[in-house]
């Protein structure tokens, strides 16, 4: 601890995770629907998910996200932050990436979606709306709402 004292803690060691925000070429984002199972509904997200092994490729595991839960690749991926989600219990770390220049993945390399992820729905929103439901609570996943904010700032400052 700092200071020079110990403590006991239990916390979840995590592998870090990536996120994506699909930004369309009329400034819409990307927003997908999933069911979580602790929070027991579906829950307005985005594309994101756990580096598959330590190590991996931040780029990579980004645009395979992407692909798997969006059906989209990215011909560009900038670096939005990387943050401890929930500090107080987990060592895991989002790294945050906006992707434009997006098309479609051909339908012959469509993921296979199983389990939680067989029902994702994608719906293009405009950025003040997505941002006007988080702070109407409508978005409730907390990773999702600060993504939403990191591209707004980014966007404001391009």
């Amino acid at each position: 601890m700092p200071g020079g004292g110990t403590a006991k803690r239990e916390f979840i060691k995590h592998v870090g995770a990536v996120l994506t925000v699909p930004l369309d070429d009329q400034g819409r984002v990307g927003l997908i629907r999933q069911f979580r199972v602790p929070a027991k509904e579906v829950l307005w997200e985005l594309p994101a998910g756990l580096r598959d092994v330590e190590g991996e490729d931040l780029e990579l595991a980004a645009r395979r996200e992407l692909a798997e839960e969006a059906d989209l690749h990215a011909a560009e991926l900038v670096k939005l932050g990387e943050f401890y989600s929930t500090p107080g219990i987990s060592s895991e770390v989002i790294h945050y990436y906006l992707a434009t220049g997006l098309t479609p993945v051909p339908e012959a390399d469509l993921h296979q979606r199983t389990d939680e992820e067989t029902h994702i729905e994608l719906a293009w929103w405009d950025l003040d709306k997505a941002l006007t439901a988080v702070a109407e609570g409508e978005i409730r996943n907390g990773v999702c709402a600060l993504a939403l904010t990191l591209t707004k700032l980014h966007l404001d400052r391009a």
